[in-house]
């Protein structure tokens, strides 16, 4: 093989690892943006439901007091009715949603769920961070989907669960706390070599990482007992079926 086919090798590999890693992006936001718009659709359903209940509550007591009282409600107590079903639509529908959990909750909520805690409050600061930061985030949301199954259990493994509060609980949320209270114009200067910005970046991504590695680490009695069952039917039946 020639330098230049050498070369062209070596910049298909180079292309090759650049289209997986932006094909591997562009899924993570897809999967958060889902994410989101399921949370809003989950939210609007929410209050849907809830205008349904307190209008039919209203319905039925007219119609209770209607029955109790010798005129029945008349045409006024019927405007009444109208009235207040449209008052306490409008107010449910321009009800605030419920706020993100604060950085104390985080650090005294359950274990378990703590992941989905973590990314709600992740989710309400991603607006105030700049562009890099907030792909960063879509993919910690995810590494945090991932990892909430496995917390179920750290039954009796008090150091793990510990790390893992200590991570996505204190050093996360204080993390992008310290990022917020710099002021907005300096946060594009350059400090000792790096801008704010970028330092957030950098720090987002290193947290990202160690959240897959715990995953890959709380997950590895899972992995091993895979293995070796795997091993042993591999063993049992491709041996007596001499495969």
């Amino acid at each position: 093989m020639t330098e230049v086919d050498q070369q062209i090798e070596r910049a298909r590999a180079v292309m090759a690892r650049i289209s997986e890693d932006y094909r591997g992006q562009v899924s993570t936001a897809y999967r958060a943006h889902g994410k989101r718009l399921k949370r809003k659709a989950v939210g609007v359903g929410t209050r849907l439901a809830f205008i349904f209940a307190v209008n039919a509550i209203i319905l039925i007591a007219a119609g209770v007091l209607g029955v109790m009282l010798p005129t029945g409600i008349g045409l006024f107590g019927g405007l009444a009715v109208l009235l207040l079903m449209a008052a306490v639509t409008i107010a449910i529908a321009i009800a605030p949603a419920a706020r993100a959990p604060s950085a104390k909750t985080l650090r005294e909520v359950d274990i378990k769920a703590l992941p989905a805690k973590t990314e709600r409050w992740l989710e309400a600061q991603r607006p105030a961070l700049p562009a890099p930061a907030r792909g960063l985030v879509d993919q910690i949301g995810v590494r945090l989907e991932t990892l909430s199954p496995q917390l179920g259990r750290l039954q009796g493994r008090e150091e793990e669960a510990y790390e893992v509060r200590r991570l996505i609980g204190e050093q996360l949320p204080a993390f992008v706390n310290d990022y917020a209270r710099v002021p907005e114009p300096l946060r594009r200067v350059e400090r000792n070599g790096r801008t704010p910005d970028a330092e957030l970046v950098a720090g987002l991504q290193l947290i990202e990482q160690e959240i897959a590695d715990m995953t890959a680490r709380l997950a590895q009695n899972d992995l091993d007992s895979l293995s070796t069952r795997g091993r042993y039917l591999e063993i049992k039946y491709r041996d007596e079926t001499g495969g």
